[in-house]
């Protein structure tokens, strides 16, 4: 997803690797032995990267074969939180097992909820998958970018950071491909079996080329295991309450999951190990404000889980054409990156403000374009009124991001510059995961399983994005502190 794309990568980028003055080449980075070691790397961004849009592509059919309508936004949740504990769980296994077999230990996890996921005979077994593969998913995605610092020398990180990040442009192309031909065919379980080579492939390339001592003498690093385990059940509680048809369940679980967020938010105040930066729990800081821009900018594009499921029944898409429809809010996101990047502290504190504004009123426009059938009559139509808003929204997500990060790692205390830059993709995957659980909670409240079909898509289609527009709308209002931070 697009906004996967941004996970540690971009919290990874900071200064640190743009302050060598010897920057190593892209031919001795892709030539030799570190080709390989590139490879192995990247590989294992790559195989999650494909996966989470193979998923998407698919689940409409997934759902029209097995059932669990009710738990369509669950896959993304399940997955997401998972990927949370996984990327917390990654530097300690790294550390007792050293970096090559712990890289062999994430690929088998992940291998195992893929052929659980293709052989699901139900919704509740492609959920445990989905669970598994999320593990799986969010170790290799974290060692992934880790490795970098083990792997190579310092003047290669730059460019090695990039070429790693890269995977998710690539899995933009590959993942709908995947899923929609398979899709297209009847057979979306040989989608997930497609991928189990590659994850063979990057196995033997990580046996080969990853040192098995790698990692192993590095410090030790303590994550807030118990904080990140906490963040991930209150999720889960409001994912609970979303299955609930009454309104009242629907409430509590909310307020349940945003209190026990509260509470956790106090305890890491006062905490040896901390979970973010001092100065970040109130959006009239800084810090705050910047990071509260990151979530709801993050909640924002978590509408794209339901987008392939719209553009299929409501305006008779092909599974492979909705899912590259669907892609077009990452290709707005990395077109509004390039716009943004190198402008002025001026004019990025202008994009700061705007660059939400855009991403609401495009959601707004699908909120009210996407129930209309209508449009899918004349295909040129469709083209100039449904992907304009869907690369909207990417782009104004773009306009602002790299702005937002990089003021992160500036506005940070002095100290805590890496609890900052880790915290970026704690708040990012929790807030994708809290935006598919209250999406799932939006649509099945707005009919999405009862009546279900054409009339149930329309309402919850309308309902999703008028309801999500609401987040980039609340960014531009709370951006205030990060365009102080200029």
């Amino acid at each position: 997803m697009c906004l996967q794309s941004r996970l540690s990568g971009g919290a990874t980028g900071n200064g640190e690797f743009m302050r060598d003055k010897h920057t190593g080449s892209w031919s001795e980075l892709l030539r030799g032995r570190n080709g390989l070691r590139s490879l192995a790397l990247a590989g294992g961004v790559a195989v999650h990267a494909v996966n989470v849009y193979i998923a998407t592509t698919i689940l409409p059919s997934v759902v029209s074969d097995i059932g669990g309508l009710e738990y369509y936004a669950w896959n993304t949740t399940l997955f997401v939180v998972a990927s949370i504990l996984g990327s917390a769980l990654s530097p300690k296994l790294i550390d007792r097992l050293g970096l090559r077999h712990a890289f062999l230990s994430a690929i088998v996890v992940f291998i195992l909820g893929t052929s659980v996921c293709a052989m699901s005979p139900s919704m509740l077994a492609l959920l445990l998958g989905r669970t598994v593969q999320g593990l799986g998913g969010g170790l290799l995605l974290s060692m992934s970018y880790s490795a970098v610092r083990m792997v190579f020398d310092e003047r290669l990180w730059s460019r090695a950071m990039v070429l790693v990040s890269s995977m998710w442009g690539v899995a933009t192309l590959m993942g709908p491909a995947i899923g929609g031909i398979f899709a297209q065919t009847g057979h979306w379980r040989l989608a997930f079996w497609a991928i189990l080579p590659i994850a063979g492939l990057l196995a033997l390339l990580v046996h080969t080329q990853i040192q098995p001592s790698a990692g192993s003498s590095t410090k030790r690093v303590q994550a807030p295991a118990g904080k990140i385990t906490l963040l991930a059940s209150s999720v889960l509680l409001v994912s609970l309450a979303s299955l609930s048809q009454h309104w009242a369940w629907n409430v509590a679980g909310i307020v349940a999951g945003l209190l026990m967020t509260v509470l956790i938010g106090r305890a890491d105040r006062h905490a040896s190990i901390r979970l973010f930066p001092t100065g970040s729990y109130s959006p009239r800081t800084v810090l705050g404000s910047l990071y509260a821009c990151i979530c709801l900018l993050s909640i924002g594009v978590t509408t794209e889980i339901y987008i392939p499921y719209f553009l299929q029944v409501v305006h008779d898409k092909s599974p492979l054409v909705a899912g590259y429809w669907t892609a077009l809010m990452s290709a707005g996101w990395t077109l509004g990156s390039f716009i943004s990047s190198g402008r002025s502290p001026a004019i990025a504190n202008r994009l700061i403000q705007t660059g939400p504004l855009l991403s609401c009123i495009s959601l707004a426009s699908l909120g009210v374009l996407l129930p209309l059938s209508g449009l899918s009559q004349d295909g040129s139509q469709t083209v100039n009124w449904l992907m304009i808003p869907l690369v909207g929204v990417g782009v104004g997500v773009g306009l602002c991001w790299p702005n937002l990060l990089t003021r992160v790692f500036k506005a940070a205390p002095k100290g805590q510059e890496n609890i900052a830059s880790a915290a970026i993709t704690t708040l990012q995957l929790y807030a994708m995961a809290m935006g598919a659980a209250l999406a799932g909670m939006v649509t099945n409240a707005a009919g999405f399983t009862q009546p279900g079909g054409m009339q149930g898509a329309q309402q919850a289609a309308a309902a999703l994005c008028l309801v999500f527009a609401c987040a980039p709308g609340l960014a531009a209002f709370l951006s205030a502190g990060a365009r102080r931070a200029a």
